[in-house]
């Protein structure tokens, strides 16, 4: 592919609606041109918006207008034969609502028109064909989602280069509202999964606005979880649920649980997301390695130690084919529900001396930062891809973690015993355990977020206990 052949992209005033100059090549028996060709629209900026129909619509009189209606899916909007003038206005919540936008396209210009925004033309030459990819399917209640302007509206002031009184129109489209009473179109919905786990809470205060959903309320592994809901009204599905019972996944019940939860419902989350445009924010774990290495970057291969890390990176492996996902990794997460520091931090209360294991290095991970993090890259529309999300500073042992929760606490540290993995875990029906679980962060970090150091969020934490 040269430059020569490859469209060429404009900005609008509206955001998210783009002109493309389409190569139209042409001689004695007439032209040809790529309508929509992936390959060579996505390198110059148009999103992968992933059409699935083509519409197209004949009008054979000059001056025939339609619109205008905000629909809910984006459109690629083009000329077969004949010129119009198209007009857009942003009718989606938020800033840019009532932004007008016109440009007169035929067989050489395309428009992408993003969900929500109204969409208008007026055929200047008779006989005129116009056609739009649209990315989801037509059915008849999907006009309940419409949102329309009139076209004689007079805040937009459009200048139809044919006065609408002598154009021709619908009597639907005469009677559409003026701007002051248009219902704006809400931007596509966030869905969280996992809503009552520690990640769940967390999210809450990220996402105030977001649906929320436990495995009561929406259960991935059913099967009718791909029709649960009109997935197209959503934009971004965080995924915190997970089987998480680490050594029962190595029982027959456990296990069987463990692939459901983690690899068979995560396979469906990943077909909704791949099949209706969405963002999937999928959080993993340090247990897809086996903590061999002095640390684990994102790009490693996958050597789960047990059950749990298999199923784990099963899952990681599914949504990394969704075309917008982010596999967020992370380790030893502390939160709000049960957990090591609020264990130790009862048992010094109770006067208890615990053994605990010295010989599993890692970071902890304050599941408010998970959240933040999660925030920032959808908000900054980071690179798709795997990102480890820990705290920050330096690796400490299970054991040095313990003496600090007992300090903190006004306890006396040297009450806590350090023991190896496998004295501790002597004579019992475990889960292998990988002793190096530390993510470097440098990926997140130049992607525009650096986490805290563990330690210090650690004491924060108990001085808010």
């Amino acid at each position: 592919m040269s430059d020569s052949t490859r469209p060429a992209l404009h900005e609008s005033p509206i955001p998210g609606l783009f002109v493309v100059d389409l190569d139209l090549r042409g001689d004695n028996r007439g032209w040809f041109k790529e309508n929509w060709q992936r390959e060579k629209m996505l390198p110059i900026g148009l999103p992968d918006f992933g059409p699935v129909q083509n519409n197209v619509s004949f009008n054979d009189e000059v001056g025939t207008t339609r619109g205008i209606h905000a629909e809910p899916w984006d459109k690629f909007v083009s000329v077969v034969h004949g010129r119009v003038f198209g007009a857009w206005v942003d009718l989606r919540e938020g800033s840019s609502f009532g932004t007008v936008f016109t440009v007169e396209i035929g067989p050489e210009t395309a428009v992408f028109v993003p969900r929500g925004v109204g969409n208008a033309y007026q055929t200047l030459e008779p006989n005129t064909v116009y056609s739009y990819l649209v990315n989801d399917h037509w059915s008849p209640d999907a006009g309940a989602k419409y949102t329309f302007l009139n076209l004689a509206d007079e805040t937009a002031a459009i200048d139809w280069p044919i006065p609408l009184d002598d154009a021709v129109l619908s009597d639907k489209d005469r009677a559409h509202p003026r701007l002051a009473e248009v219902r704006p179109m809400p931007a596509r919905k966030t869905l969280v999964l996992g809503a009552n786990g520690q990640l769940g809470r967390a999210l809450r205060a990220q996402y105030p606005d977001a649906e929320f959903a436990d495995r009561g309320e929406l259960d991935i592994t059913a099967s009718d979880f791909e029709t649960a809901r009109p997935w197209r009204d959503y934009g971004v599905i965080i995924n915190a649920a997970a089987y998480t019972k680490v050594d029962e996944a190595e029982t027959d019940a456990g296990r069987a649980a463990a692939w459901s939860a983690n690899v068979t419902g995560v396979a469906a989350i990943a077909r909704v997301a791949a099949a209706s445009g969405i963002t999937l924010v999928h959080v993993s774990s340090d247990y897809v390695f086996d903590g061999t290495a002095a640390s684990h970057p994102e790009d490693e291969a996958f050597s789960p130690l047990g059950v749990y890390g298999q199923t784990k990176a099963a899952g990681d492996a599914i949504v990394a084919t969704v075309p917008r996902h982010y596999i967020v990794r992370t380790s030893w997460v502390i939160g709000d529900g049960n957990n090591f520091v609020r264990t130790m931090a009862s048992l010094a209360e109770r006067g208890i001396a615990p053994s605990v294991v010295d010989d599993q290095i890692g970071r902890l991970s304050f599941t408010s930062e998970i959240a933040a993090g999660i925030r920032h890259l959808i908000d900054s529309e980071a690179a798709y891809g795997t990102y480890n999300l820990t705290g920050a500073g330096e690796p400490a042992s299970w054991a040095e973690i313990a003496r600090r929760v007992f300090a903190a606490t006004g306890h006396d540290a040297a009450s806590v015993t350090g023991v190896t993995t496998a004295e501790y875990f002597a004579g019992k029906q475990v889960s292998p355990r990988p002793l190096n679980s530390v993510l470097p962060l440098g990926k997140i970090e130049a992607a525009g977020f650096s986490p805290r150091d563990h330690l210090v969020a650690l004491d924060e934490y108990l001085a808010n206990e």
